[in-house]
């Protein structure tokens, strides 16, 4: 993600920020303009305090703090380009529940972001009801049944007690994870929805197959045989992850989500001009620098060329404070040549009017 900055007095701002702590000024994001502009309120509304022929609403979702993006004035429309995906919310009369879809929007926002940079098509279910990108997230009520989270028809669902800490960590325990986050969910279900609208509607099936395999293999018995056995010992000489080997299904869910932190992550160690440069000799080479855009530019060897030195740079700034690595994989050959798969799928899509 870029480093943003109040452009009423040039404090460095987070992306979730809605207030500038040093002018004191409201934020606002506007995906369109990929910026956070300082804002002045007028009437119901807002004018940009530095570029006043600007004039916003703040989605509906600002109300419970859990949205800082901005309408335009003139829309008719109530609800921002992200949280106009959501078909299903927690109850928010329940204050706990507000709680949890504060996270969740959190992460959703970030995942549109990128998927905003990358210039996707992102109908909602209104505007294209059979294709439409949906989310239904779900808090599980005392004594009904457990929300499963995943993917079906376009339909995204995300357990809200994902956004609990403890029950995420209990679950990545459970489920034998190296790594379990909120974000990791949105983006792992973002890859089953743009499966089906750029491999499966996108006519990509024959070279999906070549490099992922036949989709159409038995997807639940696939899974079962994930649990019960696990993966193959050689896993990591061809896929992401363990969960990546279970389906071809899962292999690009994993693989999409993956691609997503390496460029999202890249962009932010861009922004703050990070140099990884390691002074021992056996340590992998390479710096990191802010000297291309990895939404637009950068190949899949320029990503990786950078993507290894930094990883083993914070791997290792984590273990000092006795944290897990940040990043806990090792990428295969294999798994970079469908990185670069899945890179070129989404500059292929992006580039088209």
């Amino acid at each position: 993600m870029k480093l943003f900055e109040c452009d009423s007095c040039g404090q460095p701002l987070y992306f979730e920020n809605t207030r500038c702590e040093r002018c004191g000024r409201a934020l606002g994001y506007a995906a369109e303009r990929t910026a956070l502009l300082s804002l002045e309120p007028e009437g119901e509304a807002w004018r940009g305090a530095a570029k006043r022929d600007l004039r916003f609403r703040s989605c509906a979702n600002a109300q419970y703090a859990a949205c800082n993006w901005l309408i335009p004035a003139a829309s008719a429309e109530t609800l921002c380009p992200a949280c106009r995906h959501n078909r299903t919310i927690p109850d928010l009369s329940i204050d706990a529940n507000q709680a949890l879809f504060r996270r969740l929007e959190q992460a959703s926002h970030r995942l549109f972001y990128s998927l905003v940079r990358w210039r996707l098509r992102l109908p909602n279910r209104i505007d294209d009801p059979e294709n439409g990108l949906a989310f239904d997230l779900l808090a599980e009520s005392e004594g009904g049944p457990p929300v499963m989270t995943g993917h079906s028809d376009g339909v995204i669902t995300i357990s809200a007690a994902e956004a609990e800490g403890a029950e995420r960590e209990r679950r990545r325990s459970e489920m034998g994870e190296t790594y379990r986050t909120l974000l990791g969910h949105f983006r792992h279900e973002s890859g089953h929805y743009f499966w089906d609208a750029l491999i499966r509607r996108g006519g990509r099936l024959d070279g999906f197959r070549a490099l992922f395999g036949d989709e159409r293999s038995d997807y639940d018995a696939a899974l079962e045989r994930h649990y019960q056995t696990g993966p193959a010992q050689d896993w990591q000489q061809h896929f992401v992850t363990a969960y990546a080997s279970a389906h071809p299904w899962e292999d690009f869910a994993e693989t999409w989500a993956h691609l997503l932190h390496i460029v999202d992550t890249l962009e932010t160690a861009g922004a703050f001009a990070i140099a990884v440069s390691p002074s021992v000799e056996a340590a992998p080479e390479g710096e990191v620098e802010a000297d291309f855009d990895p939404y637009r530019k950068a190949t899949i060897a320029a990503l990786i060329e950078r993507w290894i030195p930094l990883t083993f740079a914070v791997n290792s700034l984590n273990r000092s404070m006795g944290q897990p690595d940040l990043y806990p994989f090792v990428l295969s050959p294999k798994a970079i040549e469908k990185l670069g798969f899945v890179l070129t799928l989404v500059r292929e899509a992006g580039a088209k009017p």
